[in-house]
């Protein structure tokens, strides 16, 4: 396992209305998990979801089956 820091980012479709989560991708290929916080509390805990996980999730965004 490596000690690669989490780049965290949030989505440019993203409002600014403070209810956002931010995910950290860059170690997905390190650890085969997506880190995700809440935008508003960045020293407070992260999920740490599999990697599949995450990308059934954000397909199922994108194609409408989970509105």
């Amino acid at each position: 396992m490596t000690s690669q820091t989490p780049r965290w980012f949030t989505s440019s479709y993203s409002e600014h209305g403070g209810a956002c989560v931010e995910v950290a991708a860059n170690v997905v290929a390190s650890r085969g998990i997506v880190p995700v916080r809440d935008s508003k509390d960045p020293s407070g805990p992260a999920l740490d979801i599999a990697a599949s996980a995450f990308a059934s999730f954000v397909a199922g965004v994108k194609d409408g089956s989970l509105r």
